[in-house]
């Protein structure tokens, strides 16, 4: 067995009851009073560990009924605890060797998850960077074809302004010309030359 011990930096920090193992003997802490049986349940290197603890020991708050309604810690008489066993037992290894297992599929699952994530976010954007360019290829297109058929439009357009233009200049020139043969007057029929 260890000897006692009041060393705080070592002292386990979640406990629970427990029963005094075969073949060992109760003892006594320094203050005179028949030591406590504890277990070790926090993930540590002393899982599952069993230690003799001082009744009065300033760590051990009194149970209550409610959380809200505790009495007040008892003041401390001393720090005695001892441990009684020196290695963890079987179940408390296995149990740390089967956490780190699971601790480490879950750190390598989440890994592979955050890849497959991130891989699918870069095919998500690779796709969209892709749809912009289709999209904006096709804008250029689109604004390309709509100008060559604005040029063509203003070329038809013209020309028929053009054809409207020498219309228009030859029925001006046609309408002079018969102005000037009425004013000329020669009379000879009964309509003017021009009209016949």
């Amino acid at each position: 067995m260890s000897l006692p011990c009041s060393d705080q930096s070592i002292r386990p920090r979640k406990m629970q009851s427990a029963s005094l193992p075969r073949g060992v003997e109760a003892v006594r802490c320094w203050c005179g009073d028949v030591c406590k049986v504890k277990e070790v349940t926090n993930f540590s290197d002393w899982l599952g560990m069993k230690f003799f603890m001082c009744a009065n020991y300033e760590s051990d708050p009194p149970e209550s009924i409610s959380a809200y309604v505790r009495p007040p810690s008892p003041p401390p008489l001393c720090m005695y605890y001892r441990w009684i066993d020196t290695e963890m037992p079987d179940w408390a290894v296995t149990e740390i060797r089967e956490r780190g297992r699971r601790a480490w599929a879950s750190l390598d699952l989440e890994e592979r998850r955050e890849k497959a994530e991130a891989e699918e976010k870069a095919e998500q954007k690779k796709e969209w960077e892709d749809y912009c360019v289709e999209q904006r290829a096709f804008l250029d297109e689109m604004i390309r074809k709509n100008q060559e058929e604005k040029l063509r439009l203003e070329e038809v357009y013209r020309q028929r302004e053009q054809a409207c233009e020498a219309e228009r200049e030859r029925k001006r020139e046609r309408a002079r010309a018969a102005k000037a043969a009425e004013e000329a007057g020669d009379g000879k029929g009964k309509y003017p030359r021009w009209t016949q």
